[in-house]
């Protein structure tokens, strides 16, 4: 993207209006099939995204767009009618890119609203909607946060994405499976399939465009990308189900060919900066601190051949989750930037959870039960931070669970708090709980709630206290569900646990 200065936001002002007001000689196939996104807010800036596809399920995965750069115009403005606009340029979308737009904007004002939207080829895309993040030293500007996770496209309708958007959160955080990588008809939920995704199993760069797009060409998603910033990071299905650093989960020819297209296709799909790296941290003032974690790409290959068993060789010392040098950064921003609430937003399940009740102990060695020193290196980090929270997603239900001290005695110290968002549509309609939740709960006590709807969770932060509404709807198999707040717990400042509403 050419670089913005203030010279030339300057320089495009009366022709940028005039750009925007001007009535079309010529009306082609509408480019904005994909939407609008926002994401990843400082003070002073955030990311505008759109991604040019007049024909999104194109095979080739450009959407049906030419072979050439495309001029695309950009506003900010202070108001949805654009009558006070405070900055507009231009930018290129390139076939390179998929035809993607990235405007890293900077120079806004802290903590207030934006409406921003694009113009190319005649057309203009829908309005959205943005926030900057507070001055650093804001503490009592209150947040609310959603945020949510898998999103299987056949396995219902993006209703959960509609009902986030009407709840009007300040900001979004998606914890991983965007998207899924199967063919059609591979990856059944328990009542059938309802809808069905075009092309194979996503493999080459096309392939990932082509299902992203899919993905994007929905409404609901859509609604919620217009309504606040975003900041995403990916789990598996992004690339291919339980990959782990340069490995797949089963072996395949040119995985790393394979991994570098979808890391591709993320970047230019996704309302993200240009960075080497995924992890990164996103400051909402005094108030909060959101650690967005990479639990994919450094961690060590899952032990016993993954799945769910009792496996001696997930406790080796050397077995990581987060890679040492995401680590490190991860501690000295528990150090360095002090904020009332520290956030990791990541993805697979953080507490220790036994999924077999009785003497004999089986964990799912794709989560952290897998890497536990990664993970006791973590817990005793928490013990210098005041109110450490882990965000989770993945596994397709809503859980509260208490991070202990020590996981097998219920009466150690609580150092920090788990919340883990259910699914959007994976895994169907689902239902209040499994027939042996009881026995798992009593097996974990540590875990406080269990719910198997689908849905998101919305997060309220203030200096005092955060409350979590698990927000559920009744179905997914087919459209317009209502939602429902499933429980409401509350964290208090400096008193880690949960304590239901």
């Amino acid at each position: 993207m050419p670089t913005l200065t203030r010279r030339t936001l300057l320089l495009a002002g009366v022709a940028g209006v005039t750009a925007f007001s001007a009535a079309a000689s010529a009306r082609p196939t509408d480019p904005f099939t994909l939407g609008v996104a926002s994401g990843d807010p400082t003070p002073d800036g955030v990311v505008l995204w759109t991604r040019l596809a007049p024909e999104p399920l194109a095979e080739d995965g450009l959407g049906g767009m030419p072979n050439r750069p495309i001029e695309v115009l950009w506003q900010v403005a202070h108001d949805e009618k654009f009558t006070n606009v405070v900055q507009q340029s231009s930018t290129w979308a390139r076939p390179e890119e998929g035809h993607s737009v990235h405007v890293e904007l900077f120079g806004l004002e802290p903590g207030r609203e934006y409406f921003y939207r694009f113009k190319a080829l005649n057309h203009l895309s829908r309005t959205g909607r943005t926030r900057t993040a507070p001055i650093q030293s804001a503490l009592h500007v209150p947040l609310t946060m959603a945020f949510a996770s898998c999103a299987q496209y056949e396995h219902g309708y993006f209703t959960a994405y509609r009902r986030l958007a009407e709840d009007e959160p300040d900001l979004v955080l998606h914890l991983g499976d965007y998207t899924y990588e199967y063919e059609s008809g591979i990856h059944v939920a328990p009542q059938g399939n309802i809808r069905r995704v075009e092309g194979p199993t996503t493999v080459t760069l096309a392939n990932y465009r082509q299902r992203h797009a899919q993905y994007k060409a929905d409404l609901d998603l859509q609604a919620a990308h217009a309504v606040a910033p975003w900041s995403v990071v990916w789990d598996d299905h992004e690339i291919d189900n339980n990959w782990a650093g340069e490995l797949p989960d089963k072996p395949q020819p040119d995985f790393l060919k394979r991994r570098a297209a979808a890391f591709q296709a993320y970047y230019e799909n996704m309302p993200i900066r240009r960075s080497p790296r995924l992890y990164r941290r996103i400051r909402w003032g005094a108030l909060a601190n959101f650690h967005m974690l990479d639990t994919r790409q450094y961690r060590t290959d899952q032990a016993c051949g993954d799945g769910l068993q009792l496996c001696p060789e997930r406790l080796a010392p050397e077995r990581t989750m987060l890679g040492a040098d995401q680590e490190a950064w991860l501690f000295n921003g528990f150090r360095e930037a002090p904020a009332r609430w520290d956030v990791l937003g990541q993805q697979v399940f953080f507490s220790q959870y036994d999924y077999i009740p009785g003497d004999v102990d089986k964990f799912l060695l794709d989560a952290w039960d897998g890497y536990v020193a990664d993970r006791d290196r973590v817990v005793a980090a928490f013990a210098d931070v005041r109110n450490p929270i882990v965000l989770t997603g993945d596994v397709h239900a809503a859980w509260g669970a208490e991070v202990k001290q020590r996981w097998d005695d219920p009466s150690s110290k609580t150092l920090a708090t788990e919340l883990v968002t259910t699914s959007i549509t994976s895994g169907g309609d689902g239902s209040e709980e499994y027939g042996d939740t009881p026995l798992w709960l009593r097996e974990n006590p540590h875990v406080k709630y269990f719910n198997n709807r689908r849905g998101y969770t919305l997060a309220h932060f203030t200096p005092d206290e955060l409350r979590t509404d698990f927000r559920g709807v009744d179905y997914v198999t087919r459209p317009g569900s209502p939602v429902r707040t499933k429980a409401s717990f509350a964290v208090e400042d400096r008193v880690p646990g949960l304590h239901r509403l």
